[in-house]
């Protein structure tokens, strides 16, 4: 009885290994955005594009900022299989200094989490 049931889960073991399941696969074209040099005030949207390089839909269920200066915007519907998406993200351009931020994107790809950056400096106005 004993090697029956040691057999049989051998069996269903090696089974449940060799079954693969479908993944989604996040793959960003850059995974850190440069401002440069803006002036204050100027347009603060930038667009991550990625592509769905797995065989299964991706899902992004969360993408959050360090701060509140820094807004991103996530797709609502899943990117299929060899599709592109966008995260789009909006810094507070009025404020002075350097940009130093970090975008967390949480998905059901194989890499279930990616930190983004955004850098640059932004600039006072001129006269001021």
């Amino acid at each position: 009885m004993k090697k029956i049931v040691l057999v049989l889960f051998v069996g269903l073991l090696g089974f449940g290994l060799t079954a693969q399941e479908n993944v989604a696969k996040i793959k960003f074209e850059t995974e850190t955005v440069d401002y440069g040099e803006i002036a204050k005030g100027s347009d603060g949207v930038r667009i991550f594009e990625f592509t769905n390089t797995g065989d299964a839909p991706l899902v992004i269920s969360k993408v959050s900022s360090s701060c509140g200066c820094t807004i991103p915007k996530k797709p609502e519907a899943p990117i299929l299989p060899g599709k592109t998406g966008q995260i789009q993200v909006k810094y507070d351009t009025n404020r002075v200094g350097p940009i130093a931020k970090a975008i967390t994107v949480i998905s059901n790809a194989d890499t279930p989490t990616k930190v983004l950056k955004i850098k640059g400096k932004v600039l006072p106005a001129e006269g001021k």
